[in-house]
């Protein structure tokens, strides 16, 4: 969503103050192509500024004729042209200038009103950044070039327009630019990884490399444009300037070609011995600087313990081919991991909590230079079971790895207590990505799980939302009066409403997360036969009905159903549970079911078959004694 979008439904004399340069008007031709400009960087006087103020200044122009020539009020338009080209044209940079005041005044208003603006914007910006100064070290390359190149003219006068004994300072400057350039590639590659390792718990993930590699090997190109001017201008720099911009140059070509090592296709997070799974790797400069060679490289894949990822010490080996043309991918060919050695575990620490990890290296050669290089990148962390019933607890590992770890960590250190609220939108990024629902979780549903996981009836959801929540907490402790963790309880939960109720949920018919006690509260005001439902409290993945009966003094009772599982629901469908009850009537608060779940109901059969039998149907019923 662009700032416009958000801004023009918002009252207009918020904004009248920054009307005075450039009209509302202007701002709503304008929009999006307003906001995919390098406003906010442009934030100097030289001559790169200066120029990229008066390319923007045309284009600008241009964009409104355009929009003149399709516009009612043209007229009108062709003179807020005339205006801004007599206002701007001998100053280009004070058009940045205002503009970048109305967008900083924009974005004020809606954080002022929503306290963020949209992640769009964020990236949106940071492209911009990166490709301001890209050119920035376009512009620079160009400067250092045409001073080395021009030389006295024919009256004997220096052409440049900077001086000789500038060289030095120019090509250290554009070299700082060189390593920010760097660092924010860097930055980017992180931020693509932690995106994937997001994904693993739901979360939306672009998984597109093209810009990222498109990115890097942008930058690759000015690296060498620079370091070739560097080269040429070895005199002028001197024996002890020249080393140090050498050394400079190398660590960020090793650190661009490491860093653009990636693994493309995670390896499965929760493995099974004797299972086959895939992963792949992908090396984002391969095709700008990969060597051809007569036979692909080979990429290795050992699978490393936690320990060994921090010493990087090899295991047993697997090997793939790092293709030499294309992407330079490698997709290695189906793995089997036939047995794992364990480690020495920490205290308490289950076999479902240790993490290891895939290790993908090769040797290679870049060009130009025949440059040999050994690239390494692990996986995300990896737990390996034995029996299927490892598998919930093995998630667990997973999940709070993949929710809570840090970007740049060493392997694979995680956080023991978490903030609760960053936990509930955890909980709440993988219910909607497992049952794949629109409709996430509700505060209210929040609150019973803090009660749930913290053993705690007394606090109000304000006081909740202070507290951390341990590990411990999530996947260790056994509940109050119960058999199983709270991770196990919600994971049941969750498989139950992914195999059977999705639809159920998603129409919002079930409450779901609620305490036994507080449906008492609820339904005992409530008419005869109000119902609403669930989730079992003291099973793993069951769903139950809690209704109210009243007598005939009025005196009402509150029951719950026996919870069904997702083996009952497959013998009949929780709709069709419900029709068969007679005393069913109104979903709380006050729906006729068959309105609330009449859709939800499976035709009846009647009459005879095709082979000549009676139909037969399973039904419900709900032995309960009414008292006067």
């Amino acid at each position: 969503m662009s700032l416009w979008n958000l801004v023009s439904h918002m009252p207009p004399e918020e904004f009248s103050s920054l009307s005075t340069e450039f009209p509302r008007s202007l701002r709503c031709l304008l929009a999006e192509w307003l906001e995919n400009q390098p406003w906010e960087f442009i934030n100097g006087s030289d001559a790169f500024c200066t120029s990229m103020a008066s390319r923007m200044l045309s284009e600008m122009l241009d964009k409104l004729r355009s929009a003149a020539g399709s516009d009612g009020q043209q007229c009108q338009i062709l003179q807020q042209v005339s205006n801004l080209e007599s206002t701007f044209c001998r100053d280009p940079l004070r058009l940045v200038a205002v503009v970048r005041a109305v967008l900083e005044g924009e974005k004020a208003a809606v954080l002022k009103r929503d306290h963020h603006l949209p992640l769009s914007f964020h990236r949106r910006q940071e492209e911009l950044k990166f490709s301001l100064g890209l050119q920035r070290l376009q512009h620079r390359v160009r400067e250092i070039q045409a001073l080395q190149e021009e030389g006295p003219g024919r009256d004997g006068a220096v052409q440049s327009p900077v001086a000789p004994r500038e060289l030095p300072t120019l090509i250290l400057e554009a070299v700082k630019e060189l390593e920010a350039a760097k660092q924010q590639v860097l930055k980017r590659i992180q931020i693509w990884k932690r995106q994937q390792q997001l994904a693993g718990n739901g979360a939306v993930f672009e998984e597109n490399l093209a810009p990222l590699q498109k990115r890097c090997e942008n930058l690759v190109e000015v690296y060498f444009q620079l370091q070739q001017q560097v080269m040429a201008a070895s005199t002028e720099l001197g024996p002890e300037l020249l080393p140090r911009l050498l050394e400079r140059f190398n660590e960020v070509l090793s650190s661009l070609v490491k860093s653009s090592f990636l693994v493309e296709k995670q390896p499965p997070q929760v493995l099974k011995t004797q299972t086959k799974f895939q992963a792949s790797v992908r090396f984002l400069l391969g095709p700008r600087l990969l060597k051809v060679l007569p036979k692909p490289y080979v990429v290795r894949a050992d699978m490393v313990t936690e320990k060994q990822a921090r010493e990087l010490e090899l295991m047993g080996v697997r090997e793939g081919d790092l293709a030499q043309h294309g992407w330079g991918c490698s997709a290695l060919s189906p793995q089997l991991l036939k047995k794992i050695k364990r480690c020495e575990r920490k205290g308490s620490e289950s076999v479902t909590e240790e993490k290891c990890a895939v290790l993908f290296s090769t040797n290679v050669t870049l060009t130009p230079g025949n440059i040999s290089i050994h690239l390494q990148v692990l996986s995300l962390p990896i737990v390996v079971i034995v029996h299927g019933n490892q598998d919930n607890n093995a998630k667990a590992t997973v999940l709070w790895d993949n929710a809570f770890s840090d970007i740049d960590r060493v392997p694979f250190v995680v956080a023991e207590r978490v903030p609760w609220d960053k936990m509930c939108d955890t909980l709440n990024l993988k219910f909607m990505a497992e049952v794949q629902t629109t409709k996430g979780l509700l505060k209210e549903h929040y609150f019973f799980l803090a009660q749930k996981i913290f053993n705690d009836h007394s606090a109000s959801p304000e006081d909740f939302q202070s507290r951390h929540v341990s590990w411990a907490q999530f996947n260790k402790e056994i509940l109050p009066g119960r058999g199983f963790t709270f991770w196990q309880w919600f994971d049941g939960v969750l498989d139950l409403t992914k195999r059977c109720l999705k639809s159920y949920w998603s129409d919002r018919l079930i409450m779901g997360f609620i305490s036994k006690q507080y449906v008492c509260k609820l339904l005992s005001m409530q008419p005869d036969g109000t119902f609403l439902l669930r989730f079992s409290d003291s099973e793993i993945g069951g769903v139950t009905i809690a209704y109210v009966m009243r007598g005939k003094d009025g005196s009402s009772q509150v029951e719950n159903i026996q919870p069904f599982s997702a083996k009952d629901l497959s013998i009949r469908s929780l709709g069709d549970r419900i029709r068969d009850l007679g005393q069913l009537r109104n979903l709380y608060p006050n729906i006729p079911k068959d309105q609330a779940f009449g859709s939800h109901y499976n035709k009846e059969q009647t009459g005879k078959d095709g082979r000549g039998y009676v139909s037969t149907a399973i039904k419900m019923t709900v032995e309960s004694e009414r008292w006067v």
